[in-house]
């Protein structure tokens, strides 16, 4: 976890430098407010402005971020969408939680499970990096035991892993929590709250950007 607390240190001095002045809509500054993703990377509807959340479950920042995104989230108008990906940075611990992700995604049960899995992680000391312990715990939690166990270590779960970490290294992710904004922009801020007002900012210009093409 020291070496976590370490990226995400690192990362926030590159990423998210402190705003000096209150900015009108769209006045941000490159570098400053957020780092421009080169090259532009594709979305899944490109209709849809899409939010990247880079995260894991194993990292204490994003356990604190997670209650204050969902709650952000809940907010979001139609055309905005938001989708997480965990990410490894090639640890196996950290693979084996962004495997539990994918699961509990594939069998239904991540959208009440999710901050269940921070509570047990950073709340309760429960070793769910163990994948075992992981499977014995989602058990308890009422997932399907079958459903569990064949998607676990699937091709499918194991591919969307390692597309996570493509991801990852596509958009120069160095630390997480770290946002992403429709392909092109990694958002800063100087705490969690400046983030999300940053990216709210950034899914505006963002918007502007798709209307002036039609």
């Amino acid at each position: 976890m020291k070496d976590t607390r370490r990226r995400f240190v690192t990362a926030g001095f590159a990423l998210f430098s402190a705003l000096t002045v209150a900015l009108p809509s769209f006045a941000q500054t490159a570098g400053k407010d957020y780092t421009p993703v080169m090259p532009v990377q594709a979305t899944d509807d490109a209709g849809k402005v899409e939010v990247l959340e880079f995260f894991s479950y194993g990292c204490p920042h994003c356990a604190d971020f997670n209650p204050q995104l969902h709650a952000w989230a809940g907010k979001l108008p139609g055309d905005v969408v938001l989708k997480k990906v965990p990410v490894t940075f090639g640890r196996a611990a950290w693979a084996n939680i962004a495997k539990l992700y994918y699961t509990l995604e594939i069998t239904g049960d991540l959208a009440r499970l999710d901050s269940d899995v921070f509570r047990a992680i950073h709340g309760e000391r429960i070793n769910l990096f163990d994948d075992k312990v992981a499977a014995e715990w989602a058990v308890k939690k009422g997932v399907d035991p079958k459903k569990f166990a064949d998607t676990f270590n699937s091709f499918g779960v194991m591919s969307k892993v390692k597309r996570g970490d493509q991801l990852a290294q596509v958009y120069k992710i160095q630390g997480v929590p770290a946002l992403a904004v429709d392909g092109k922009y990694l958002v800063g801020g100087k705490d969690f709250n400046d983030t999300l007002a940053i990216a709210d900012k950034l899914i505006a210009k963002a918007r502007s950007e798709k209307a002036g093409k039609k």
